[in-house]
């Protein structure tokens, strides 16, 4: 019994290795029509595993970058619309800033004077935002955020002295600006005691000069605060938080509305909402490519059926049943979506390094490629779905052929 058992599947095992075998070689013998039918399945694989692979990098990015800010909330005197920008409805008191230090969970607020101005370098004259602040607030709400490229930071008892954003010092003025400079803010000369790095996330730190409050106050001639920044002591109730900042502030002005609190996780959640949805299109894209390659492997493996009618038939008459016809057929389309599977995963890992490395040069920010074992998996799977698909009806007309018809045809 045991040895009957054992002869089965040897047997099966036998007629499996022939079957792949015979696929092997008749995709040999067609190099250039299997080659082609491969880098289509090759092709569409790597463009969604490169997507994919690149759009959690972003998102792992972009979210790593913001959560650094996720406990502090950004209050302006207006609403943002939409299209529009923010509409100002005024600006904001020291009362306001007294009763928003006083709401529960707020550890630390910053009061910032932002205003437009002229500063001049070397015979240059450029209009650009200053923003006076408080140094101890600023590095109690920025300080791990912002990061210094040269020189130091404000300091409590600074007078004539500015922070510059990076692209002020970089990029405005033809003649290189360095700490110690010297340049004129309406009328009034300053040093530049400091240059702040490039900020990818927050793109107006790089056009702003910095300065303390009073002077701010002299260069526009106004103390409207029109900003606060509120570190809170516990993220989870953010939301809860910047309810009660703008409840607060509204009863101080008598008007709903007065004031919007924003908060960073609100951001997140948006920015991943916008990714997803941008990625869902870009791999819908992708898969119009794998739809195009599956419709090559099928056109491919008809054309094999007519082509190999002849030999066919010949296997049909010499015993070979029409299970092993359709076997046959099937395990040369799987294997050439396999290879292509295989191929594509490689270019789809490498394409996505090289893409994650050019945007992080762009960008400025280190982008990884997050390159998961489901997505690899997936792609193979999808590749060998593909196969046997596309595959089952040429191998379903190979099974339907009469071996009389088919080894007479010529």
């Amino acid at each position: 019994m045991f040895n009957t058992y054992s002869k089965v599947i040897e047997t099966a095992i036998v007629t499996m290795l022939d079957r792949f075998f015979l696929a092997y070689r008749n995709i040999s013998e067609r190099k250039t029509r299997s080659l082609m039918t491969l880098l289509g399945i090759a092709v569409g694989i790597a463009a969604i595993i490169a997507l994919m692979a690149v759009g959690y990098g972003m998102e792992h990015a972009i979210s790593g970058e913001l959560t650094k800010m996720a406990d502090v909330i950004h209050v302006v005197p207006g609403k943002i619309v939409p299209g529009r920008g923010l509409v100002e409805l005024g600006s904001f008191t020291e009362a306001d800033i007294r009763d928003v230090g006083r709401v529960r969970n707020v550890e630390s607020v910053a009061a910032m004077i932002i205003g437009g101005a002229g500063i001049e370098y070397r015979d240059e004259r450029i209009p650009v935002e200053i923003c006076g602040c408080n140094p101890q607030e600023l590095d109690a709400i920025y300080g791990e955020t912002f990061k210094l490229m040269a020189g130091r930071t404000l300091r409590a008892r600074d007078k004539k002295v500015c922070l510059l954003g990076y692209n002020i010092a970089n990029e405005y003025f033809e003649k290189e600006i360095n700490p110690h400079s010297h340049m004129t803010i309406e009328g009034t000369k300053y040093r530049v005691v400091g240059i702040l790095e490039k900020h990818a996330m927050f793109a107006e730190a790089n056009n702003r000069v910095y300065v303390p409050q009073n002077d701010a106050k002299d260069i526009l001639e106004s103390d409207d605060i029109a900003f606060m920044a509120v570190r809170i002591l516990d993220v989870s109730k953010t939301e809860e938080v910047s309810d009660e900042i703008e409840e607060v502030i509204d009863d101080n002005h008598n008007l709903e509305g007065f004031t919007q609190a924003l908060t960073i996780g609100g951001a997140i959640d948006q920015i991943k909402s916008i990714l997803a949805i941008v990625q869902a299109v870009l791999i819908g894209i992708a898969s119009i490519a794998l739809i195009v390659a599956s419709l090559g492997i099928m056109n491919s493996m008809l054309t094999s059926v007519i082509e190999r009618t002849h030999e066919i038939g010949v296997m049909k008459a010499v015993g070979a049943t029409n299970r092993d016809v359709m076997g046959l057929f099937l395990i040369e389309s799987t294997l050439l979506s396999l290879a292509g599977g295989v191929l594509g995963c490689v270019l789809g890992v490498t394409g996505a390094h090289v893409i994650c490395k050019g945007a992080g040069m762009v960008l400025e920010v280190e982008i990884p490629a997050i390159i998961t074992f489901n997505v690899v998996g997936g792609g193979l799977v999808l590749a060998v779905l593909l196969g046997v698909l596309s595959g089952l009806y040429p191998a379903r007309k190979a099974y339907k052929m009469s071996p009389v018809e088919a080894v007479r045809y010529e």
